[in-house]
């Protein structure tokens, strides 16, 4: 056996510096990224309540972004799930046009009036961005799965401000019941440097404020848990509907181009409906008001409406914004029924269903820590576990695979996209199931 002729420590030193660098200018590109799609967004949003007769065109922003993706996207199609899939299995680098294709896509999608986020972007720009720094660099396939996972982080963090929230994010969106410890250094450098960039360059994120969060007892314990399964089966029903409509429409039009097209004429007259031009684009505005005075209990469906059809018919952008604008509403809702706060049960729904839609519990209780303080850390935790729990084996991401099941026996490694047809099986495994005969380019 081979004798160790340094200090681990001093190896370390050497690891630390090395990732130290790597990271840093994945956090500097991935934040650089987020700051050109944040404003770019803001003059999208501006632009369109100046001009609403832009809704009128969304349609044919549709058909062009599908046009665009079908001569030049096919390869990036799959977005954060081709992510996801690259870090589990690599096949082949992420294209460089992943970036500039999905930056466009999404300021068109705002630009127009469709519903959507930003969310999807960022990430796919940083991991776009990432792997572009692992060509240069010629890294290994180990040391490439690890800066994409920085990649992911760098961008999730830059774009919602969160810095700690986006390094867990990264190591915990892969696979469900399991965190990757193996990136973590990177996975936290990438976060804090990319964090930083938007801010040097004047962009700022939106401030919610929970002026008073409650002291803990047994009825907020309570009406925490309630409100915890309700925003779980809310976050389960989004991704169900995302995926399932998404598949429905593209058995019934083969022309890819055409599928945005149509959802753009169903978003337009769902618009033409009186009231809910707030169901559009990221939908800060009532955010924001969520967390300050009572809004009507349906605003949360809205939002559910709109956004599966656009993301489902293959506009660009991401779905947690939306995320967000559904869980504060909806907790703004509870709140009238739960007896609780208004902008507690805004927040704790803010970030419970997307823990819920998107698996991610860990990150979400630091977001909330991150975004509306310390106090409501331990409601928060709550809110996001149960939430977690009671999502089921579903989420956003189809591609994140199973490290731990959550009560069920379902096979480790196993793909969210693959678990249906492993339960019409009867629980039996296939290999038809390596092949995931469910469209991988569902986002």
């Amino acid at each position: 056996m081979k004798k160790i002729k340094y200090p681990e420590q001093l190896l370390m030193l050497a690891y630390l510096a090395r990732w130290l660098i790597l990271a840093s200018v994945v956090g500097a590109l991935a934040g650089l990224a987020s700051a050109v799609l944040l404003l770019s967004l803001e003059w999208a949003t501006d632009t369109r309540n100046a001009h609403r007769w832009l809704l009128w065109l969304l349609p044919l922003a549709g058909f062009a972004v599908g046009l665009i993706y079908h001569l030049l996207g096919k390869s990036v199609e799959g977005g954060n799930n081709l992510l996801i899939d690259e870090i589990h299995d690599p096949q082949r680098i992420v294209p460089k046009r992943m970036a500039p294709l999905i930056l466009l896509g999404t300021v068109i999608t705002h630009l127009f009036g469709g519903s959507a986020g930003r969310e999807g972007t960022a990430v796919q720009m940083g991991g776009a961005l990432a792997d572009l720094i692992t060509r240069i660099t010629r890294l290994g396939a180990d040391e490439r799965r690890i800066l994409l996972m920085a990649g992911i982080s760098a961008g999730f963090a830059s774009v919602f401000g969160t810095p700690l929230a986006g390094a867990i994010f990264g190591l915990e969106v892969l696979a469900i019941g399991r965190l990757r410890y193996d990136a973590i250094l990177p996975c936290f450098i990438a976060a804090i440097i990319s964090d930083q960039i938007p801010g040097l360059l004047g962009v700022h994120h939106t401030h919610y404020a929970i002026p008073f969060v409650p002291h803990f007892s047994i009825g907020i314990f309570a009406a925490t848990l309630v409100a915890g399964i309700v925003f779980g089966v809310v976050g389960m029903v989004f991704a169900q509907a995302t995926h399932g409509l998404s598949r429905l429409i593209k058995r019934g039009i083969k022309f890819p181009p055409l599928r945005p097209f149509v959802g753009g004429v169903a978003v337009l007259l769902l618009a033409l409906l009186p009231g809910t031009d707030k169901y559009l684009g990221l939908g800060i505005p009532t955010i924001v008001e969520a967390f300050e005075k009572p809004l009507p209990v349906y605003d949360f469906a809205g939002k559910i409406v709109f956004t599966v059809v656009t993301l489902a018919s293959g506009f660009k952008g991401g779905e947690v914004t939306p995320l967000f604008y559904i869980g504060a509403t909806l907790g703004n809702a509870l709140a009238q029924l739960l007896s609780m706060p208004i902008p507690v049960l805004a927040g704790l729904g803010f970030v419970a269903v997307f823990a819920g839609a998107a698996n991610t519990p860990i990150a979400s209780t630091v977001m909330a820590i991150e975004l509306f303080g310390p106090e409501i850390g331990v409601l928060a935790g709550i809110a996001c576990v149960v939430s977690y729990l009671f999502s089921g084996h579903t989420g956003i991401y189809h591609a994140q695979r199973i490290g731990h099941a959550k009560r069920l026996a379902i096979p480790e490694g196993m793909r969210l996209s693959e678990i249906a047809g492993f339960r019409k099986r009867g629980g039996k495994t296939d290999k038809a199931d390596n092949t995931d005969s469910v469209d991988k380019t569902i986002e």
